[in-house]
């Protein structure tokens, strides 16, 4: 999360094919590297990330021609970086809303907007809040970055409801500092665990306007 909204990290292409787009950092798996441990490196040698919450697999993207040249199969992993870590960038590098994509190499922007479908599902049914979030937040906080995440805004008090009813919260016993407006500060919470887990296996956020109608929430 960055300015409110989710975002991808992307680089710029140096190389041809496609030089100057931005693309998903990544690259050829090694001989002695197994596929989870290939991308940490790759996000480590090439845009500096060494620290994430949260890596799954995506999906294998193998369309003939996603590729000039010789076919490359890739493997696309969802990494989640927590809102409160701000790694340091190379120049080439540089995050970017996923919902105003730069020109992107090959069929990454096709990737970004599968990984999105998937972090948006499984806020519905699992506790992978924990890693956008920092380790302690308000309510009101975890409301703005499930509200980024799944693109329409959630309503902090059913928020609330749903993950307590879920056991995914804990209250910290202490209090945000009040902002400038003042008024009482805000209790502060954190996830009770720090790994994805299945906590309704059948739940579905869904916008305002369509939990009206009597769909599924």
């Amino acid at each position: 999360m960055r300015a409110d909204s989710l975002q991808v990290l992307l680089w710029q292409r140096a190389l041809e094919p496609h030089a100057h787009r931005w693309s998903l950092p990544g690259g050829r798996l090694g001989a002695t590297e197994d596929v989870e441990t290939s991308i940490k490196r790759q996000l480590a040698e090439k845009v500096d990330v060494r620290q994430l919450s949260h890596v799954e697999q995506l999906a294998v993207f193998s369309a003939p021609r996603r590729v000039p040249g010789e076919r490359v199969v890739a493997t696309a992993f969802l990494g989640l970086v927590p809102s409160d870590v701000d790694p340091g960038l190379p120049a080439d590098t540089r995050w970017h809303p996923v919902d105003d994509l730069p020109p992107t190499a090959f069929d990454h922007d096709s990737i970004v907007l599968r990984a999105r479908h998937r972090l948006r599902s499984k806020l519905s049914y699992t506790n992978i809040g924990f890693a956008l979030a920092p380790p302690e937040f308000t309510i009101s906080a975890l409301r703005g970055l499930y509200s980024a995440a799944l693109g329409y805004r959630v309503s902090a008090t059913n928020l609330q409801r749903v993950l307590a009813r879920r056991g995914l919260l804990e209250p910290t016993g202490q209090t945000a500092a009040p902002g400038r407006a003042g008024g009482r500060p805000a209790a502060q919470f954190r996830f009770v665990e720090a790994s994805m887990s299945v906590t309704d296996p059948f739940a579905v956020l869904r916008p305002p306007n369509q939990a009206r109608t009597g769909g599924p929430s």
